[in-house]
């Protein structure tokens, strides 16, 4: 049985700028961090930076969501930063925005405010 996100794993070309730009976006330090992967934990789930391409293909289509109180400030936190917008935020239904950025290395990273979970 399908127990709930876990882990994301972003793969990056440049393992010590992936860490500095996690590090300004998500105001959070690694708790595993090693030349072969490095581990934060954001709000309970895992949030990793893989450097190696050898098991990363193009053409991935899905985008992880990371919850957010507010997604109007979270996502004007990030275009101050000059991050690369993928989607604005959007209404998606009833109480419900999402958004999403792209990371320096083409990864899409997704935000989502849902008022139907609080944690």
């Amino acid at each position: 049985m399908l127990k709930g996100l876990r882990t994301i794993v972003y793969h990056v070309t440049d393992l010590t700028k992936a860490k500095e730009w996690f590090k300004t976006v998500f105001e959070i330090e690694p708790y595993f961090d090693e030349s072969f992967y490095v581990g934060y934990n954001v709000g309970g789930f895992e949030l990793g930076l893989d450097p190696d391409p050898s098991s990363y293909q193009d053409g991935n289509a899905s985008i992880t969501y990371w919850g957010v109180d507010d997604i109007e400030a979270c996502f004007n936190k990030f275009e101050t930063l000059g991050i690369k917008v993928h989607e604005a935020p959007k209404n998606v239904g009833g109480a419900i925005w999402v958004a999403s950025i792209y990371d320096p290395f083409g990864n899409v990273i997704g935000l989502i405010e849902n008022p139907e979970f609080t944690s």
